[in-house]
């Protein structure tokens, strides 16, 4: 064995054994046992050098970029002047380690959702889901950056219920339908099951169903039908018919053509019931016999700044009758702003109160941000007036929604995220409500729409739902269904661009869409439970246009 120390001594130890001169190992006892050779010795007695130590280099880079590695460095043996020497000069002095564990981080790994339905509802199909890379605390990266070999599978097979037989049972043709000539054969064609009870059409392959009816001849009659042009369609549009002659005459022998001027007065000898000489026709649709007729504007509402003009937009017939048949989308206005004279407008309607001794209700101009506003006024007859817009496009653009239904299963978003009242759900969400809204209140001087104020609201049905806020306990798989609207044109004031809306609640979601002149705002939001409301930091902020 090698010697225990490398200097200042040590020990060292062989193996003594007791055998036989052909090599049988004996015990103990069958040698003599003062004979024994020693098995332990001294060693490397001489004196261990001084002045060396081991020099620990700095630790090099983790060996991976993210989960768990090693790290390496350098140690050598050194002396007083940290010049290097041999190791084995600091054999004597426990070597320090060399590596080390570390780790660099999260390694992104890949994330598969739920196995979506069967592609088939009976027999072998296919499931599909979403698999993408996901990095902890982080969420969806790049695909580039999970291992492309450990990537789960997107699609499986998948196996149902064996699928039911259904197959065509086509009867046996019946007999021609004339007694010479050319006539027609039917029979019956079904779609049956595995046991042969007929079932719905649908069962079977539509486009493999065997005929019903086909043509049949007989030996040739002593009359025919003969049949001339069809006329011109009675209407140059719309419903119409057209007509031609139709008659029986004799087969001439011997001849390839058959005499149009002398139709036979008796048709008793032609096969079967005469062709049609009557059929509808429709060569294009008709142009609305009725169109929009609007008069002349009236005088501007107002003496001096913003007003509206009017005019009278009425559907006409040709005749100035008054009819529905126009297209309701091609309506022209009937009022348009008009503008007079600057006028010498207050800035808010307690100045109103004050300055012109007013105390009714109602709408009045006020400079807001140098341009003329039309305000309600409420409250008049108290010492706190207050300032609301009447939305002109109405209650049905302007309103909140929480949604109250609920799926019975939250992890999915059915029918591509649209509402159907045959869903899987249940109509019990405790928050839910709907309400209109005429008149919205806002503060003058900050110009931000108070959410909250329902004095000229109606919940029409559940709870009352603040001003731009929608929500929803639907699904928890980003398929948002509350939904609120905005719709500000005509007042002459627009939603900020500063305003913005937050989600609130579990899985909640928020998509808001804003129309370029700002004047309308749509949003739909929703979660598990959850909902969107304008960021309270800044409230809902309006803008003059």
């Amino acid at each position: 064995m090698q010697c225990t120390q490398p200097c200042d001594g040590g020990t060292r130890t062989r193996l003594v054994i007791c055998q036989l001169p052909n090599g049988q190992r004996l015990n103990d006892q069958n040698c003599d046992i003062l004979e024994k050779p020693p098995d332990r010795e001294q060693c490397n007695m001489h004196p261990c050098p001084g002045g060396v130590l081991w020099h620990r280099g700095p630790w090099n880079s983790c060996s991976v970029s993210c989960g768990k590695g090693t790290k390496q460095r350098d140690v050598h043996c050194i002396d007083m002047k940290q010049v290097a020497v041999d190791n084995s000069y600091c054999q004597h002095l426990k070597k320090p380690r060399v590596n080390k564990q570390c780790r660099a981080g999260r390694c992104p790994a890949w994330k598969a959702t739920r196995w979506k339905e069967c592609s088939v509802t009976c027999g072998v199909g296919y499931q599909q889901r979403e698999v993408f890379c996901r990095l902890k605390g982080v969420g969806r990266i790049s695909e580039e950056t999970c291992d492309p070999f450990s990537r789960p599978a997107g699609t499986q097979q998948c196996r149902l219920p064996d699928c039911l037989h259904y197959e065509w049972l086509a009867d046996e043709w019946e007999d021609c339908s004339a007694s010479c000539g050319q006539g027609i054969q039917t029979r019956k064609v079904l779609c049956v099951n595995h046991i042969r009870k007929q079932v719905e059409e649908s069962y079977c392959n539509l486009s493999a169903r065997p005929p019903s009816m086909q043509n049949c001849i007989i030996a040739a009659c002593e009359y025919i039908w003969i049949t001339g042009e069809w006329s011109q369609c009675s209407t140059s549009c719309g419903p119409g018919y057209q007509q031609r002659m139709v008659y029986c005459t004799e087969v001439h022998s011997g001849q390839d053509h058959y005499s149009y001027d002398l139709p036979s007065t008796s048709i008793s000898g032609c096969p079967g019931p005469p062709p049609p000489n009557i059929h509808e026709c429709n060569i294009r649709e008709c142009r609305p016999i009725a169109s929009w007729r609007v008069g002349a504007w009236s005088k501007c509402s107002v003496t001096c700044g913003v007003g509206i003009m009017e005019r009278k937009v009425q559907c006409l017939t040709d005749n100035s009758q008054l009819s529905e048949l126009c297209l309701p989308n091609q309506k022209p206005q009937f009022q348009t702003p008009c503008f007079n004279d600057a006028c010498d407008v207050s800035a808010s309607c307690s100045d109103i109160q004050k300055t012109k001794e007013v105390q009714k209700d109602g709408e009045y101009l006020l400079k807001i941000e140098g341009k003329i506003i039309k305000i309600y006024c409420a409250g008049m007859h108290s010492d706190y007036p207050r300032e609301y817009i009447t939305l002109l496009s109405g209650e049905a653009d302007n309103y909140s929604e929480v949604y109250g239904y609920r799926l019975h299963n939250p992890y999915e978003c059915p029918y591509n995220g649209n509402r159907r009242k045959d869903c899987s759900c249940k109509n019990d969400y405790l928050a839910a409500g709907y309400t209109v809204f005429h008149r919205i209140r806002f503060d003058i001087s900050t110009m931000q729409i108070i959410i909250t104020d329902l004095h000229f609201a109606q919940t029409v049905h559940g709870r009352s739902v603040p001003f731009a806020t929608a929500g929803d306990c639907y699904s928890a798989a980003k398929c948002p269904q509350g939904q609120f609207s905005i719709n500000l044109s005509g007042t002459g004031l627009k939603i900020s661009e500063a305003s913005k809306w937050i989600a609130q609640g579990n899985y909640a979601s928020v998509n808001v869409h804003r129309s370029p002149d700002g004047t309308k705002v749509y949003g739909r939001c929703g979660g598990y439970c959850g909902k969107c409301v304008p960021q309270t930091s800044t409230g809902l902020l309006m803008q003059v246009q």
